[in-house]
């Protein structure tokens, strides 16, 4: 089993395209390239941290989405995840947070960046911010997750350790 994070997928959003130069010509393509992605990544037997902004498609259309992705999925609920938490669970998470989570004793995932200084003895895997210049891709207690920048692919935390080590040297 391996443990995937990916972040601001934004299904069926058509400003999202627009907002972050997202190479796609309508949603469908986005959606449909985002899932290819994600299925050709993760197995049946993985978990993936979708770490805020799933959906903005309808019910039904949301929870055919969630039920097509490979691996046990668990949601980190963004600024756009409205609903509840147990329409999230309808829709096929096995867990949903409201809040930002410590998974291993060590790794915050959190929808926005939180801050973390180099005395603290956790790293943050956060979303949230897209493409946006201000934020890096990875510091030495950090990782970005938005689709943006991991090539709209769920990435593995073993990559994530690896690149997070590479600042640290």
């Amino acid at each position: 089993m391996k443990v995937f994070f990916i972040a601001d997928t934004h299904f069926g959003d058509g400003n999202i395209i627009v907002y972050e130069n997202r190479p796609f010509g309508n949603t469908e393509e986005m959606d449909r390239v985002i899932m290819e992605n994600w299925n050709n990544t993760v197995s049946e037997n993985d978990k993936v941290f979708l770490v805020g902004d799933f959906s903005f498609h309808d019910t039904e259309r949301t929870s055919e989405i969630c039920h097509s992705l490979n691996g046990e999925k668990f949601l980190v609920m963004g600024n756009h995840d409205t609903e509840s938490e147990d329409y999230y669970y309808k829709c096929g998470f096995s867990g949903v947070s409201r809040y930002p989570i410590i998974y291993d004793n060590f790794w915050f995932v959190s929808h926005e960046p939180l801050y973390i200084n180099r005395s603290m003895p956790y790293a943050d895997i956060f979303g949230h911010v897209h493409g946006n210049p201000i934020y890096s891709d990875v510091s030495e207690r950090s990782f970005c997750v938005s689709v943006e920048r991991i090539n709209y692919t769920p990435v593995e935390l073993s990559e994530i350790k690896r690149r997070i080590l590479q600042k640290g040297v």
